[in-house]
C-alpha cells in the first residue's frame, strides 16, 4: 500500500502533446478516485493509443455529441459504454481540435482494494482491474465522468509514479478490426495485472 502523501496530481504541462506518447508515458502512473470515505489508487500498467486518423478512434469520422471530450485539451476524461456492459476511461491525448486518446487498459491496485472487491468479492486481485472494463468498474467510473479534467481537482485525477516503471514493452492493440496491426499498445513487462495473452506480454 501507498502512502497518500506520495502520490501528486500531474500537471497539464507534464502531459505530452502526442497519443503514443502519452500512452507510454502513463504506464507506470498512478489514477486516484476520491471516494467520500477514503479512496481507490491504482498503477497505471497498460494503455493504447488511439490517434487522428485512425480508423479505430472514435474520432475518426470527426466530432460529434459523443465523441466532442476527445476534440477539446489534452488530460480530459473521454467514457463510452460497450456491449451493453462495460464502461471505457480514456484520456483525451492531443491539442484541442484535434482528437486523440489513450485508452487505459489496466491497474495494479494499491489503495482502496476492499472498495474495488464490494460487489465483486469473487474476483481475485490481480483481476481486479484487468483490463479496460473490469478497470472502469473498479473505479466505479459511469457516463458522468466524461469531460472530468484528470489535472485538476475531483473525484478522479492522474497522479504521479509511487514507483518507476518496469520495463516497458509495445504490441499491437486489443480486440480491434480497424487499425489492428498499430503497434500502439504499451504495458508494464512481467506484471502479473496486465491484461492479454501471454504471448502478446512477452
Amino acid at each position: 500500500m501507498t502512502q497518500q502523501a506520495s502520490i501528486k496530481r500531474l500537471t497539464r504541462r507534464a502531459l505530452p502533446v502526442d497519443a503514443t506518447q502519452l500512452a507510454r508515458y502513463l504506464v507506470g502512473k498512478t489514477l486516484v478516485r476520491e471516494l467520500p470515505h477514503g479512496r481507490i489508487t491504482g498503477r497505471i500498467v497498460e494503455t493504447e493509443a488511439y490517434l487522428p486518423n485512425d480508423a479505430a478512434c472514435h474520432a475518426f469520422n470527426g466530432p460529434t455529441k459523443r465523441n466532442h471530450t476527445l476534440f477539446l485539451e489534452r488530460g480530459l476524461a473521454y467514457v463510452y459504454f460497450i456491449y451493453g456492459n462495460h464502461f471505457m476511461l480514456n484520456v483525451s491525448a492531443e491539442r484541442e481540435g484535434v482528437g486523440a486518446a489513450v485508452l487505459f487498459r489496466a491497474l495494479e491496485p494499491l489503495e482502496g482494494i476492499e472498495a474495488m472487491k464490494r460487489g465483486r468479492h469473487h474476483v481475485a486481485e490481480k483481476d481486479l482491474a484487468r483490463g479496460p472494463g473490469r478497470l472502469a468498474a473498479a473505479l466505479r467510473v459511469t457516463h458522468r465522468f466524461d469531460g472530468l479534467d484528470f489535472c485538476a481537482p475531483g473525484p478522479l485525477w492522474l497522479g504521479t509514479a509511487v514507483r518507476p516503471a518496469g520495463r516497458i514493452g509495445r504490441s499491437a492493440r486489443i480486440g480491434i478490426a480497424k487499425d489492428a496491426g498499430r503497434m500502439l499498445r504499451f504495458y508494464e513487462r512481467d506484471s502479473p495485472f496486465v491484461s492479454g495473452p501471454k504471448w502478446l506480454n512477452a
